[in-house]
């Protein structure tokens, strides 16, 4: 992107909402409660022939630094230091308030570019707020609607003229051409097992209970105060992402919002926010699911840990606040037997000690994530796993049902990210659901993916005799 534009302005003056018009997705929350945006929120936008980063930002309030607005608007105050210019947006429809005043004053100071954007003046009466927004002293307020999308090429050109057309429009530079083989692809043998590609960028949610530590810890990773954190429970309420390097490869993380129990869950609001979480899951790789060392096993950490496998994705246990945990020995003995004994389904999942204050365990976190992913994503050759199951079939024939045994033919595997086998066999819908357990864990145990969800299925094999007329 060619610059960064900062959104910024006091709480419920649209935006979140002008932030989602300009990326073209609805990332952020939007509600009628104010302050709803808390953390910074990047994105790439597309304004007519424009293409810039824009960054949402929680609302300016007039508070002292220890509280959670006064924190808030420190992490808006950075957003406007890294950014390139800012749309400094005001209710046209309510007018101005002393805050308004405030902030331009405060935008001023900063003596970077600004563009005043007056946000619902397609409300009847909102004449009065936009002729205000002149005695603010930061130039002519372009007015706009955003929730209906009236006024974006006023402010397309009200940016241009504030930062340039030589930043607007940077010149692109021709990348060399490079080489394309345009052999055909090669046709494998079923001894093929492809190599894990660590080069790829890697995308891991962070998800846990509210006040399990999650922007701590990510805080950590990235070396800076990037998130809001704090005491106070719930205070995510976006699924944010952030991008770094982690010795050499490119990670990009999502912070989501704490999960409750569904039946605690009655705001509208919070409701948005769980939402926002369920699809950062869906979304990424590896999820790490963060638990309060102090009160470990909760039902709800297990309900997510099921979560996470019930949608197929690999996950790591990450027990944080170690450093509150007294006989750290002794309880990561316990903590081993709970995780073998709570969690059946996810046998041999990988959890790690950490501390997201002091630092500690992050590089081991983030070596077990790198290895669950390379579990998720492996291939076995078919041939080895027809030899596995004529193995597994010796030691523990299919039972017989109804009377007429189980045959099982042949076996592949369909995909990966998670590996899924399908099995031809006779009869695939009487196999019994504890020799499908114990075909899961022969696969787990002799092809070494620990903590991942598997599939396999069956199908019936095909009858070359089936579609002949039989002879008289």
């Amino acid at each position: 992107m060619s610059f960064t534009v900062a959104i910024v302005g006091r709480p419920n003056v649209g935006k979140s909402t002008l932030f989602n018009r300009l990326v073209g997705k609805k990332l952020a929350l939007v509600d009628d409660t104010p302050g709803v945006t808390r953390d910074r929120r990047p994105g790439d936008a597309k304004l007519v022939d424009l293409r810039f980063t824009i960054i949402d930002t929680a609302g300016l309030e007039e508070t002292g630094p220890d509280t959670l607005e006064g924190r808030m608007r420190a992490q808006t105050e950075m957003a406007i230091d890294d950014a390139d210019l800012t749309l400094f947006v005001v209710d046209a429809k309510y007018g101005l308030t002393p805050l308004d005043k405030t902030f331009g004053e405060l935008l001023r100071r900063r003596g970077k570019p600004v563009v005043l954007v007056a946000n619902k003046s397609e409300a009847k009466g909102s004449d009065g707020g936009f002729y205000d927004a002149y005695t603010l002293g930061l130039g002519e307020p372009v007015p706009i609607s955003a929730e209906h999308g009236q006024g974006m090429i006023d402010l397309r050109d009200a940016i241009v003229e504030a930062i340039g057309e030589d930043v607007a429009f940077p010149e692109e530079i021709e990348e060399p051409e490079t080489d394309v083989d345009l052999r055909d692809d090669e046709e494998f043998d079923e001894d093929y097992e492809p190599e894990y590609d660590d080069s790829k960028p890697l995308r891991v949610a962070i998800i846990g209970r509210p006040n399990a530590g999650k922007s701590t810890l990510i805080n950590r990773f990235l070396g800076e105060d990037r998130l809001l954190t704090g005491p106070e429970a719930g205070i995510t309420r976006d699924s944010i992402s952030v991008e770094w390097d982690w010795r050499g490869r490119m990670i990009k993380m999502f912070d989501t919002a704490g999960m409750r129990k569904k039946a605690r869950v009655q705001e509208k609001l919070e409701k948005l926010s769980v939402a926002d979480s369920l699809r950062s899951i869906r979304f990424a790789e590896t999820v790490v699911i963060v638990f309060d060392s102090t009160i470990p096993f909760e039902k709800q950490d297990l309900q997510l840990v099921d979560l996470v496998i019930r949608e197929g994705r690999a996950a790591v246990l990450a027990f944080n606040k170690w450093d509150l945990v007294e006989d750290p020995q002794a309880f990561l003995a316990d903590l081993r037997e709970k995780t073998e004994r709570l969690l059946p389904q996810a046998r041999g999942i990988r959890a790690v000690p950490m501390s997201g204050q002091t630092g500690y365990g992050l590089d081991k976190l983030m070596q077990a994530v790198i290895d669950t992913d390379r579990v998720w994503n492996r291939r076995i050759s078919t041939a080895r796993l027809n030899r596995w199951l004529d193995s597994q079939q010796i030691q523990h024939p299919p039972p017989a049902v109804s009377g007429r045994r189980l045959k099982l033919k042949y076996m592949t595997q369909i995909k990966a990210r998670p590996p899924a086998f399908m099995i031809s066999c006779t009869r695939p819908e009487a196999v019994p659901e504890s020799y499908i357990r114990y075909l899961t864990n022969g696969l787990r145990n002799d092809f070494e993916m620990p903590g991942v969800p598997i599939r396999i299925h069956f199908k019936a094999s095909d009858n070359p005799f089936e579609n002949r007329k039989r002879r008289r």
